[in-house]
């Protein structure tokens, strides 16, 4: 037991993650009961049900509490807003190691079927079929700066300005925190005039793609990093098709799997020269 839980939740992640997580009450005024889950195993067991793919109930018994516990602390912890905060304390210790490169940055899309519930719409590729939409923004390395949730109808230019007002006051190696890039790549879905001003408006330089004017193949010189990241958010396989009714679920499994992401790259950084 307390090697898996260590394997999914390091130490680097725990120390980070209890930056983020509420107190939570330890005894029951009343006594007795069952034992109660530490935050460390009931993190643990969310990020097996997010790499996994698997449902609440069958989470291995290893875990040691019953499924509900966990979903009960999911749902705590997402309403608190817990993998937000978390993924910024992430991107803050990359900042400051000089890990983020923010002089190109890359907006993309990606689309998957979904149950039901709030924030979802037919899907215009997929026969109509219900559907959410994940956006997000990477810095040059590929690394998720912004992400957002919207039904698989809503198009892509609608997610811009959202996105990049999104992106969190991030510390840097020097100077005060940064949450603008210098450059914005984006592909044919974003070709309209009022964005272009917009960015220009906020000194962010663009290069978004014209319709009918440069072919789809000379998009991927550097717009390829976001299609990189997509397929990284694909290794979450709780996020292959969205079960959760409720929006702030399926949002937090999208700012748990992005956490990772930015852990993994904070983990396997190579060493400062001295």
């Amino acid at each position: 037991m307390e090697c898996l839980v260590e394997r999914l939740v390091p130490d680097e992640l725990w120390t980070l993650f209890r930056r983020t997580v509420p107190p939570t009450e330890v005894k029951r005024p009343q006594g007795g009961g069952r034992r109660r889950a530490s935050d460390r195993e009931a993190l643990a067991a969310i990020i097996f049900v997010a790499t996994s793919g698997c449902t609440w109930r069958q989470l291995p018994p290893v875990f040691g509490p019953c499924w509900q516990t966990v979903y009960r602390r999911f749902a705590q912890w997402s309403h608190a807003r817990v993998w937000a905060r978390l993924h910024r304390v992430v991107l803050d210790e990359l900042g400051l190691c000089g890990a983020l490169d923010w002089s190109r940055c890359a907006i993309d899309s990606v689309s998957l079927r979904a149950a039901k519930g709030p924030l979802t719409g037919p899907h215009p590729t997929d026969r109509g079929k219900l559907g959410s939409k994940i956006h997000l923004i990477t810095d040059r390395n590929g690394l998720p700066l912004s992400l957002g949730i919207a039904g698989a109808n809503m198009h892509d230019s609608q997610g811009l300005e959202p996105l990049v007002r999104g992106i969190p006051p991030i510390r840097s190696r020097r100077g005060p925190r940064r949450r603008r890039p210098a450059k914005l790549h984006a592909d044919k879905g974003y070709d309209y005039d009022h964005l272009r001003r917009w960015l220009r408006q906020r000194g962010i330089c663009h290069r978004i793609a014209h319709r009918g004017v440069e072919p789809s193949h000379h998009l991927g010189r550097h717009r390829w990093v976001v299609e990189r990241t997509v397929s990284w958010l694909a290794g979450c396989r709780r996020l292959h098709r969205r079960y959760e009714r409720k929006a702030e679920h399926f949002l937090a499994f999208v700012g748990l799997a992005a956490a990772l992401i930015c852990h993994r790259r904070l983990t396997n950084r190579p060493a400062s020269r001295t």
